[in-house]
């Protein structure tokens, strides 16, 4: 039966949850950190992982003996499902719908910097070098988006409104989607990067996806072909798209999120003229941490009423289903 007054259990991080008044007013919230989970979770009801980076509650799980629902303040979940919550019937939700819009927005600005040759033109001015050059026109070039969840479906409509031409990859292939073109299932996928001037990963993280940009993905890219991943850096093989970049086999990549973050300075893509790096941060748009605590006000109040929950994830599949 749920509590009228539901215990949750906020997990912190660095940053501590904005509007924590809104939560208190319909649970009691309690606090604790990655290693005071054990001892916090007995009795609490809900557990919300603010720390999404956290491998802690694996860990702590034996001791959630009330536990009914836990929530990610993220749109992944690869870190979290390990295997007991995975087999539990306690539900997982995320945060899917707060980062779309700002990821594709981040995506448009890495083609339009490639394409515009920006990233040149800040190096040249801070060596007061004046030099002309020609750059690219977007419109009319293909992107392949990898992934047709929210994040993927955003990034589709925006390079839309540019005049590029967008298809896509998911787990099965169709004609005619409203977002994506044509999408084409992952066997498919060498063909897919075949075709593209710029390949957008935008996939979560599970068994199918995992190193599926490896050197003969990428050896299936054009020359002329630039990488952009907004998924996770686990999507692709690390050395091989530095051995593909270093020997000129693509001609680029713009890359938000890495396979160890934060990326060691040892690594050859910092220094790299043709690679853009920015700290995991496409989709922390001002006002990200107010919208990650109104959407679980909101499914907490859906908790509380009996009504069913935004963002269920499919704890098999590893992401949130279309169309729940």
């Amino acid at each position: 039966m749920i509590s009228p007054n539901p215990t949750v259990l906020v997990l912190e991080g660095e940053v501590p949850p904005p509007q924590i008044a809104s939560i208190e007013r319909l649970a009691d919230v309690r606090h604790a950190r990655a290693a005071e989970l054990a001892d916090a979770l007995p009795g609490a009801e809900i557990l919300f992982l603010w720390d999404f980076w956290s491998d802690a509650v694996a860990a702590a799980w034996p001791y959630a003996d009330s536990l009914r629902w836990v929530h990610i303040a993220s749109a992944g979940v690869d870190r979290l499902l390990f295997p007991d919550l995975a087999a539990s019937d306690v539900p997982v939700t995320n945060s899917r719908g707060v980062f779309d819009e700002p990821i594709a927005e981040y995506v448009l600005g890495m083609v339009l910097c490639f394409a515009k040759d920006l990233h040149t033109t800040l190096r040249l001015q801070g060596q007061r070098r004046w030099q002309h050059r020609e750059t690219e026109t977007v419109t009319g070039a293909r992107a392949v988006v990898v992934g047709t969840g929210p994040i993927g479906r955003a990034v589709g409509r925006r390079l839309t409104a540019v005049g590029m031409k967008v298809g896509g990859v998911g787990r099965t292939g169709r004609t005619g989607d409203p977002d994506l073109g044509d999408v084409r299932p992952f066997t498919e996928l060498h063909e897919a990067l075949a075709e593209a001037d710029y390949v957008v990963l935008a996939a979560p993280l599970t068994d199918l996806t995992r190193d599926m940009i490896d050197a003969v993905a990428l050896a299936s890219m054009r020359p002329a072909a630039r990488l952009i991943n907004v998924g996770r850096g686990q999507l692709v093989v690390e050395k091989a798209l530095v051995d593909a970049l270093t020997d000129g086999r693509i001609a680029g990549a713009a890359l938000d999120v890495f396979a160890t973050e934060p990326l060691p300075a040892s690594s050859p893509l910092w220094e790299m003229p043709n690679v853009l790096v920015s700290p995991h941060m496409s989709g922390d748009a001002a006002g990200w941490r107010d919208r990650l605590v109104e959407l679980f006000v909101d499914n907490l109040g859906r908790y509380r009423d009996g009504s069913a929950l935004r963002n269920v994830v499919d704890k098999q599949r590893g992401y949130v289903p279309r169309g729940t």
